[in-house]
């Protein structure tokens, strides 16, 4: 094997990002064999009847075998399923739309600003932290909403137990552009020298760590701009490096596949498949989708840590150091030990991806604030209102 194989690299780069190696995954075909479950393979996607589902389900040896299925599908496979009738009640779909747009013209009254991932800010109609609205709105439709079988059946099969729900809800209205390709959370939301600076494993790590699936609540035909989806393309490791480069966005929009959905279908994958909201081109279809995160139980510290206050009392010692001439290497890691250099999780409506895929970290706030030479008081004011914005 060459020190360049997939697999074999400790480092990724934007030189490992081979359009030929891509094209040789993606262009593979979907084995119906593989997954008998299925009630068919529709342009390299299984599609699942979810009543066929409850069946299969219905013993623990059963489940199990149903939840190999749905994994293999996602990590070896396309990388995407589709399940018909996730929701067999359309009222739950439907109670749950009002609630999402009670909140949405709340917030369009309020005049909040809001940001959006992969899409140009305010192009469609976002709600961050949809759970939470929603739960404390109106909390019997919550319930309704998320007993749902087959949100847990996937869920459970691609995260194990103990695993955590987000929710964003997403309206593309008649004429809405679509967003750029791209992969998702972690590491799609780095910038391309952010994500370079982890080694391979990370990059291998970062699609385990979430499951990425949206329900509709709308008919979606093809017209009104469903997700576009690129089978397989989750295969190719250094893709977190790869969805920006123009050739593979250039493939991707010519080789894209695109599915229909009816209100109450569903659909999973893998963060590191290639994808992107459609284009509504429709004259009067508002496309709604809830935007399911389900996020692994392990993706969090062993400790609590008040790193604003640490990074408070350390600040004086920084600036100090800084002063008498103390390498920026030095400084980067003590910074780096001190403060929270993530920015999620937040409240994304109070801390908003306005100008980038992140919100500053904690970090991030400190680090500017060494180079700027800030007053302490000043850099406790921006913690503590950074603290603020991130709460519920």
């Amino acid at each position: 094997m060459s020190p360049t194989d997939a697999g074999s690299r400790t480092w990724l780069s934007e030189a490992d990002c081979d359009l030929d190696t891509f094209r040789s995954l993606v262009e593979q075909g979907t084995d119906p064999r593989a997954y008998p479950s299925a009630e068919r393979i529709e342009r390299n996607v299984p599609v699942y009847d979810s009543e066929r589902l409850r069946d299969l389900t219905a013993t623990p040896e059963g489940r199990r075998t149903v939840q190999s299925e749905l994994v293999r599908a996602l990590l070896d496979g396309p990388g995407v399923v589709v399940l018909k009738a996730a929701y067999t009640d359309p009222a739950v779909v439907d109670r749950a739309s009002e609630a999402f747009d009670a909140v949405i013209e709340e917030e369009r009254a309020s005049g909040t600003a809001r940001g959006d991932h992969f899409a140009k800010p305010g192009a469609n109609d976002r709600v961050w932290n949809a759970l939470d609205k929603v739960a404390v709105r109106a909390p019997e439709v919550f319930a309704d909403y998320y007993s749902n079988d087959m949100l847990a059946l996937v869920s459970d099969a691609w995260l194990g137990p103990a695993y955590q729900v987000t929710s964003q809800v997403n309206v593309v209205n008649p004429g809405g552009a679509a967003q750029t390709v791209h992969r998702d959370y972690h590491l799609g939301f780095l910038s391309q020298e952010q994500a370079a600076a982890y080694p391979a494993h990370v990059h291998r790590l970062s699609p385990v760590l979430t499951l990425q699936g949206a329900v509709a609540h709308c008919d979606m035909p093809v017209e009104s701009g469903p997700t576009l989806f690129l089978p397989h393309s989750q295969k190719h490791e250094p893709g977190y490096l790869a969805f920006r480069l123009p050739e593979f966005i250039a493939y991707f929009d010519e080789h894209h596949v695109q599915l229909p959905l009816a209100k109450g279908d569903a659909v999973f994958f893998n963060p590191a498949l290639f994808h992107a909201a459609g284009h509504n081109r429709s004259v009067g279809i508002r496309r709604m989708a809830n935007l399911l995160q389900v996020s692994s139980a392990f993706g969090r510290a062993m400790e609590s840590v008040d790193r604003e206050a640490m990074a408070n009392a350390l600040f004086p010692v920084l600036l100090r150091r800084r002063a008498e001439g103390a390498p920026e290497e030095w400084l980067r890691r003590v910074v780096a030990a001190t403060a929270e250099g993530y920015p999620f999780p937040t409240n994304l409506d109070l801390d908003p991806p306005v100008g980038g895929l992140a919100p500053p970290s904690q970090a991030d706030t400190v680090w500017r604030a060494v180079t700027e030479s800030w007053s302490p008081d000043r850099l406790r004011q921006e913690l503590q209102a950074a603290t603020k914005r991130r709460q519920s």
